[in-house]
């Protein structure tokens, strides 16, 4: 699917409109909600010049310097199990100016980002609690201040790593911790930066 050609805006309607009868609606993701966002943000727009014909492929794109976008059913699941609200005030821990936080952004009452380097190294800058945040990559281990910042109830939505296999999960907070539930296998992009500490073994 190319994004090349005398109507470039036409195309990529054509395309995102195939990315959601193919991949997202066949896959389970029917809200209608969801597929009025993925149907307005073009994702061509969030990748370099190389890959705009892959905007739409059903699989991850590499962006340069480690960063990645995921595929769209990813980010379609992962609003799905979100589920933000406009009284939402919502942390994304992934690129500010990337696919999903253009598809976050009119969808919540506020959205602060912060990147991955930043988030693994301790408490983010920001409000001080949240009622959703999203990880945008799939993480070992859910870091101490994700709970610490998430408000009493408050949903997180990420992507986890078991035995390198990488899943859709969800958690709530309640009693000031978050536990998270695998939800489904997806082919989501790993974040180093959140990688569990090496244990020694005999």
């Amino acid at each position: 699917m190319t994004m090349t050609g005398q109507q470039p805006a036409a195309a990529s309607v054509e395309a995102r409109r195939a990315m959601i009868d193919s991949q997202l609606r066949t896959s389970g993701v029917n809200e209608p909600w969801v597929l009025a966002a993925m149907s307005r943000v073009p994702r061509e727009d969030f990748v370099p010049e190389q890959a705009k014909a892959a905007a739409y492929t059903d699989r991850t794109v590499a962006l340069g310097q480690g960063r990645f976008l995921a595929a769209p059913l990813v980010h379609g699941k992962m609003l799905t199990e979100a589920a933000p609200m406009a009284s939402d005030n919502a942390l994304l821990v992934g690129d500010g100016h990337g696919y999903l936080a253009a598809l976050l952004r009119p969808l919540v009452g506020a959205l602060d980002c912060v990147g991955p380097d930043a988030a693994s190294k301790g408490p983010v800058a920001g409000k001080a609690s949240y009622t959703l945040i999203i990880i945008d990559g799939a993480i070992e281990q859910l870091p101490d201040w994700v709970a610490a910042r998430l408000a009493d109830n408050g949903r997180v939505v990420t992507g986890l790593v078991e035995r390198g296999v990488t899943r859709l999960a969800a958690g709530r907070k309640a009693g000031g911790t978050v536990a998270l539930i695998p939800l489904a296998d997806l082919g989501i992009p790993i974040l180093p930066q959140f990688a569990a500490p090496k244990r020694w073994s005999f």
